[in-house]
């Protein structure tokens, strides 16, 4: 039976109940994809008493479909892209929301970090939260970013996920937890009562109040 989260917080608790082998651990970080992932990450972190963070990646968009994802972008110039939507489009295209997400990821970047020092997963065990997967574009540019800037294990926790995109994120993660894997699955919204557009401010005041 498929389950419908309150909002974000509700689905937090509920990963968090499946992370408890990860609870006080040195080593351990969690990451929220920003932004809906921080406020899932948020409970996730604040449960398992450990650090909590934030990834910025940016989903690619087809131009015309916006909400079809192919690819993503992550900070220090890690890129995926998807088999399908992107052999649709020619180089200009891709270079033009490629150019656009760029100036929109440093933009929360700077906006995010603010005075927080740079995010270090050097030897750590990274805990990437989000919201949902739709296509795990966003998640596996995370995971390719995780890699990059050193971590040595990484985990992928979502409620709830298409089998597609779990299926091809469990291939670049170490462990891939999804709670539901719904066989109809629709957009992530759907398995949510509330899941409001998460504002910049939010996202600040959550990373605030752990710091």
């Amino acid at each position: 039976m498929t389950t419908i989260y309150r909002d974000r917080a509700d689905a937090g608790a509920a990963l968090a109940e499946r992370l408890t082998a990860l609870m006080g651990q040195s080593d351990v970080i969690v990451l929220g994809l920003v932004r809906g992932g921080v406020e899932v990450a948020a409970v996730v972190a604040d449960r398992l008493r450990v650090p909590l963070d934030i990834l910025v990646v940016r989903k690619l968009g087809v131009p015309w479909a916006p909400e079809v994802a192919f690819g993503a972008i992550g900070p220090g110039g890690v890129q995926v892209l998807t088999d399908g939507p992107a052999g649709q489009l020619d180089p200009d295209q891709v270079a033009e929301v490629v150019r656009r997400e760029t100036a929109e990821l440093q933009r929360r970047e700077r906006l995010y970090r603010a005075d927080r020092p740079p995010l270090d997963l050097n030897g750590r065990t990274a805990v990437i939260v989000d919201d949902g997967l739709a296509t795990g574009a966003t998640a596996r540019a995370a995971v390719a970013v995780a890699r990059h800037m050193g971590a040595k294990r990484v985990v992928v926790t979502v409620p709830v996920g298409s089998i597609d995109a779990y299926e091809a994120l469990a291939a670049a993660a170490d462990e891939v937890i999804c709670l539901q894997k719904p066989p109809d699955f629709a957009a992530v919204g759907a398995y949510y009562e509330d899941f409001h557009e998460v504002s910049d401010e939010e996202v600040g005041a959550m990373l605030t109040a752990k710091a």
